[in-house]
């Protein structure tokens, strides 16, 4: 297992995600499956498992925590997050942190992160108000959180403003970083910005949710002739893995082939050759003649820029019936629906060359 050094700490670079659990045919989470997987995460050199307050609507703490139970505390990390991204009225740190504590069946954490720094949520992890951050401050003095950072789906602007106030609290950052993100959401521009302020990376979706696990067949065929054995998300996390500053690269795993392959990529470090690099960047070209292509994602301008312009330059750049679709003007779900489930900002970029 490749490791990375965290202030003296021995860390699994691959570190398991709990936000797409195994689930059972009523899409509950699969207790047993998710148990053998961790089972085998451990015994293959993970020590860094990720939860969240919403993640399988509260059910992955309480899971994750009685899976973990059965194994030495002093022999793996635990990272939660406070929900402070889910804009509400009034927020209780206290209550929250305590109930995730219970939750998760443990008396400390070894990583707490604010979940989802970002334009709108800034205020409130600063709203005096709450004291949120003086009281997580606090209880890192306790020793009940080992380690304080945050996640962020921010914009360049408004990461470099809260790193700018926050440098000395927060000791790392969770971003969403992979090959296809790298320009289209900033991550190039974020990684630089946080290595310049020395915050360890840590990166959420490297694989994109699955996009980069199931590439078209255009850009398998190529990937293969040159490694046949290889996965599609090998590759997008043995990217990952040579970009400057990254610590943890997490990963949300949802069947054991999943877990047994990234582990096989995790196992030693192999670097990307320059003829490697250059067909994994030919994959970005997703966009072929004749080809229709749908992108969905939270396209808030924090997180994206100006998409408006954007949508002219494709235009303007050959591609046709390009359009920007919102999925929460009632087609796919209501404005309601959208904030309870955190899907404010949901877009369709569709179109076709």
């Amino acid at each position: 297992m490749i490791c990375k050094d965290f202030q003296g700490l021995k860390l699994s670079q691959l570190g398991f995600g709990t936000m797409r659990l195994p689930l059972r045919e009523d899409r509950s989470i699969d207790e047993e499956q998710a148990a053998a997987m961790t089972a085998e995460a451990i015994a293959k050199g993970v020590n860094y498992f990720d939860t969240a307050w919403p993640y399988h609507g509260g059910k992955s703490e309480t899971v994750i925590g009685e899976i973990l139970k059965q194994y030495p505390r002093e022999s793996f990390y635990l990272a939660d997050k406070f929900p402070g991204h889910q804009i509400a009225p009034s927020y209780d740190v206290k209550a929250v942190f305590e109930h995730q504590l219970e939750k998760c069946g443990v008396g400390y954490f070894d990583f707490y992160l604010l979940h989802n720094v970002y334009e709108n949520s800034i205020a409130v992890y600063e709203d005096e108000r709450w004291g949120i951050l003086p009281y997580l401050l606090e209880q890192k003095k306790n020793g009940r959180i080992r380690h304080l950072g945050f996640s962020t789906h921010a914009g360049v602007p408004a990461l470099e403003a809260f790193l700018e106030k926050h440098t000395d609290e927060m000791e790392f950052c969770q971003i969403e970083l992979n090959y296809l993100d790298w320009t289209l959401q900033q991550a190039k521009e974020k990684c630089e910005l946080l290595n310049r302020y020395n915050i360890p990376i840590w990166v959420m979706e490297p694989v994109r949710g699955g996009k980069l696990a199931n590439l078209p067949a255009a850009a398998q065929e190529k990937l293969r002739a040159l490694r046949p054995d290889a996965s599609d998300a090998s590759w997008a996390l043995r990217w990952v893995q040579e970009i400057p500053g990254v610590t943890m690269i997490l990963s949300g795993m949802s069947n054991m082939a999943q877990m047994q392959d990234n582990l096989a990529t995790f196992d030693h470090p192999e670097p990307l050759s320059a003829e490697e690099q250059a067909l994994l960047l030919e994959t970005l070209r997703v966009l072929k003649k004749g080809g229709t292509f749908a992108i969905h994602d939270l396209m808030s301008p924090g997180r994206y820029g100006d998409m408006q312009a954007f949508v002219q330059k494709l235009r303007d750049m050959g591609y046709e019936r390009v359009e920007l679709m919102d999925t929460t003007d009632g087609s796919f779900m209501t404005p309601k629906e959208a904030g309870r489930l955190m899907l404010r900002g949901s877009t369709l970029l569709v179109g076709r060359k």
